[in-house]
């Protein structure tokens, strides 16, 4: 797998205490970092589904072109997957493209695979 997309699992909190440390230069985020976050796996669970990770592999090998034809190869309502793709999108799980008249046209799955990390962060009396 060549390209994959690196997600943490942390609390609200945790992110935001990170995300003020690095703007105050205090860290540093390294290259092999997550680049999408979630706040708990419930979360994660649910935008990544084993019916979305069903999706994801469709896309990734017919390549369709149009929300129309993907609906035809999922089975699924364009409706629901013009949704669920619009929030997939949102996290990098893929990619949509409009053509000038505003239509999905161009959809992609832009990862081979994904990396989840999950620190236990609490401390224990």
């Amino acid at each position: 797998m060549k390209n994959i997309l690196k997600i943490g699992i942390a609390s609200r909190a945790e992110m935001k205490a990170r995300t003020l440390a690095i703007a105050r230069g205090q860290l540093k985020p390294g290259a092999d970092d997550p680049k999408v976050w979630f706040t708990s796996i419930e979360s994660f669970a649910q935008v990544l589904s084993t019916r979305n990770k069903l999706l994801l592999e469709i896309i990734k090998q017919a390549k369709p072109t149009s929300l129309a034809e993907l609906a035809q190869l999922s089975e699924r309502a364009q409706s629901n997957l013009s949704r669920t793709l619009k929030t997939m999108q949102r996290y990098g799980f893929v990619e949509i493209r409009k053509d000038g008249k505003g239509r999905m046209v161009v959809i992609a799955a832009p990862h081979d695979g994904y990396r989840v990390e999950y620190g236990l962060s609490r401390k224990v009396a």
